[in-house]
């Protein structure tokens, strides 16, 4: 009887086994087909058109509603989404040309360079969130936009000399460094929206229940608050791994299911998701000759 079970044991890791290598086989014959090539890249640049049309129609509304304001927080963060998400459209209908592009850092630009308008994006949310929380304690504000804007210009900075050296060194270590940087950046923004989102969620918890709107701000700021803090974990983790494994590497021709997994998770759904919750538009502003009644 024990040599039954051993046997029987065996054909079923034998049996896993085989299972094991026929799925890594069929991940290979789609990694390596044009045509699957083709349909992922057209079906990730359909999804950002999309993404891009919808922040679009939201600026246009926005500005439609309350025209007599200048360029808000509110206008530049759909302005911003539009551009990056019609950006990397653009990236994917063209997607051969720009993964096979010589010199290789140029390449390399393309893709980083919506990944860091993506951070501004984000951290544009968050100056937002600060700012809220900021002039609801009564502490000042005078020093957090000057800190969103050296942030950010230390991060352009800082990734426009890691190009340099990949073009000079022309060194495997320098790429990692580039893939490391964009890991730490993603971590820092996690940490962001985890700090002043996490405060102003339970900021608005201590408001009585009878607040008008205390509900709905909770749930807004608590979903943006997981789902960006998800999404920038989710690109730091891949992006470390990608520095030390180079079959976890996004960006490359023949990596599209990686790609349309990597893509939808920290980007595409995350901000269709953002753009969903934060649909709310300002209210009209009042005419000072035509007051309401009381």
């Amino acid at each position: 009887m024990a040599w039954m079970q051993e046997t029987k044991s065996f054909v079923l890791r034998e049996g896993e086994i085989q299972a094991a290598l026929g799925f890594l086989s069929w991940w290979d014959e789609i990694d390596e087909s044009a045509h699957w090539q083709r349909g992922i890249y057209y079906t990730l640049c359909v999804c950002y058109a999309s993404v891009s049309l919808v922040a679009l129609v939201q600026l246009v509304r926005i500005q439609l509603r309350v025209p007599e304001y200048g360029w808000t927080t509110q206008k530049l963060f759909h302005l911003m989404n539009f551009i990056v998400n019609g950006l990397r459209a653009l990236l994917f209908a063209l997607y051969k040309s720009v993964f096979l592009i010589k010199p290789q850092v140029l390449a390399m630009v393309l893709m980083d360079l919506p990944g860091l308008l993506f951070f501004s994006t984000y951290t544009l949310l968050v100056l937002f969130w600060a700012e809220i929380y900021h002039q609801a304690r009564s502490l000042p504000v005078d020093k957090l936009r000057p800190a969103y804007f050296a942030s950010n210009g230390f991060m352009y900075f800082t990734q426009v000399c890691i190009w340099i050296f990949i073009r000079l060194g022309r060194s495997p270590v320098s790429v990692k460094a580039a893939k490391l940087f964009f890991s730490v950046m993603s971590f820092s923004v996690a940490l962001g929206f985890l700090i002043y989102g996490g405060r102003l969620f339970f900021m608005l918890r201590r408001f009585p229940i009878e607040s008008r709107g205390r509900q709905k701000k909770l749930y807004e700021v608590g979903c943006v608050t997981g789902i960006c803090c998800a999404c920038f974990l989710i690109r730091c983790f891949v992006l470390a791994l990608a520095a030390v494994d180079k079959d976890a590497d996004i960006d490359v021709l023949d990596h599209p299911i990686l790609n349309l997994t990597y893509y939808m998770l920290v980007e595409i759904v995350p901000s269709a998701l953002v753009l969903f919750i934060l649909r709310k538009l300002p209210p009209r502003r009042v005419s000072e000759h035509y007051q309401p009644i009381s």
